[in-house]
């Protein structure tokens, strides 16, 4: 009989097999100081490029007040248990209520988390007569939802509108023959890692051919797309198609929890039948009340969703003056591509922060192909002209380095103790 621990140990698995060498630095690295554009790492201040805080409210004065108030008056634990059972409040419930209207849907649920509410949200909808189709580069919390799932799923290529109606053509014929069962579509409205928005128009357009019913994951397009921020469906006016609209609160609200907002009978079957809400403890009244704030300052100050985009754009468009390939992205996500093995691009991670303190992320290989690089930079409403001047002239050297094999195994940049 194997022992399952020393298994684990001869294999820390694809990632865990350079912790030795990244832990504390390339990953689960220690920014400290106030959130913000700049932070201090290893003791030295870096412009930062990898907060989810688009809209720069993780320190905003009236954010910061609102929390210590709310922490203040109900503790953190406060309300005890889950809401099925005695965690639910007029607070909770007022937030679901303003995130409907906010989305244009007729009712919405709270969720702990975003990763684990899609999760359980698949698991809740689909029996195993249902069919699954979704798109290739969905997020790691939709794939895993779908492992959750006993019936049949179809992919299909990234926002190939073409092969989509293929899957949707596998999947009709499939439930046809097996007389039972329905069609339930999977997409993002901004893909986080290449920054391209979902073809939801197009997919959209689909529906008189096909019945499917369409989840929207909008991690990335809440709060910083659309005239009012309502997302990628209103940015591309199709906010009506979107059966369940999902969010989470970890990217523009720059707080904790997510909801899902659509019709309100089908809100209230998620609401009783979703397993990772009926069995967690409530959402503390700290972080409700924080984001009923942050909601309002949302809604009421656009000048900050504004700001943000007047600071992606400046930094896409001196990327892309420069030579930079920053692909497809049609939101403020901005990924960098670029060619090289690991030891170059952690090479030139390490100059960039130990040189020109710029803190941003490398995405590499088993992640993405060998041989490619992406570094991928996030810009807030808090940056400032200076921080993008200086990562622009920072990333214009580095890239020459790189270029001229300066960033060889050979080549260690110096690293602050």
């Amino acid at each position: 009989m194997a022992d399952i621990f020393e298994r684990l140990i001869k294999n820390y698995g694809p990632l865990g097999q350079h912790r030795e060498r990244a832990h504390g630095y390339f990953a689960f690295p220690k920014l400290e100081g106030e959130i913000g554009s700049r932070m201090l790492f290893r003791g030295k201040e870096k412009i930062v490029w990898s907060l989810n805080n688009y809209l720069g409210l993780a320190n905003h004065p009236e954010v910061r007040k609102s929390d210590a108030d709310a922490s203040r008056e109900f503790g953190l634990a406060y309300p005890m248990g889950a809401r099925m059972m005695s965690g639910n409040s007029n607070f909770h419930e007022q937030l679901e209520r303003e995130l409907a209207a906010f989305e244009g849907k007729e009712d919405a649920i709270l969720l702990n988390f975003g990763y684990q509410g899609i999760m359980s949200l698949i698991d809740a909808l689909c029996n195993r007569h249902d069919v699954i189709v979704y798109d290739a580069e969905s997020h790691a919390c939709i794939i895993d939802g779908l492992r959750l799932h006993q019936g049949h799923r179809f992919v299909f290529k990234h926002n190939d509108i073409a092969d989509c109606e293929k899957q949707l053509q596998r999947a009709t014929a499939l439930i046809e023959k097996q007389s039972s069962g329905g069609i339930l579509l999977i997409t993002e409205g901004v893909f986080g890692m290449a920054g391209d928005q979902g073809k939801l128009k197009e997919l959209a357009a689909l529906r008189p051919t096909y019945q499917f019913r369409m989840l929207v994951d909008d991690a990335h397009g809440f709060g910083t797309l659309g005239k009012t921020g309502a997302g990628a469906g209103e940015e591309q006016g199709v906010q009506d198609e979107i059966d369940l609209y999902f969010s989470t609160f970890a990217k523009s609200m720059a707080s904790i929890g997510a909801f899902i907002a659509g019709p309100k009978q089908i809100i209230d079957y998620i609401r009783y039948n979703i397993r990772s809400q009926i069995f967690a403890k409530s959402l503390p009244m700290t972080l409700v009340i924080g984001n009923l704030k942050r909601l309002e300052l949302l809604r009421t100050q656009p000048e900050i969703k504004d700001k943000l985009w007047s600071n992606a754009l400046k930094l896409q468009r001196g990327l892309k003056e420069k030579g930079f390939d920053i692909g497809k992205t049609d939101s403020v996500v901005t990924p960098v591509y670029m060619k090289g093995g690991v030891e170059e691009a952690t090479s030139m991670v390490t100059d960039l922060r130990e040189n020109y303190n710029i803190f941003c992320s490398i995405v590499v290989y088993p992640v993405i192909p060998k041989g490619h690089i992406i570094y991928r930079l996030i810009p807030t409403a808090v940056h400032t002209d200076e921080d993008i001047a200086l990562t622009l002239k920072a990333f214009e050297e580095t890239k020459k380095k790189l270029d001229e094999g300066a960033y060889k195994s050979e080549f260690i940049p110096q690293m602050a103790e």
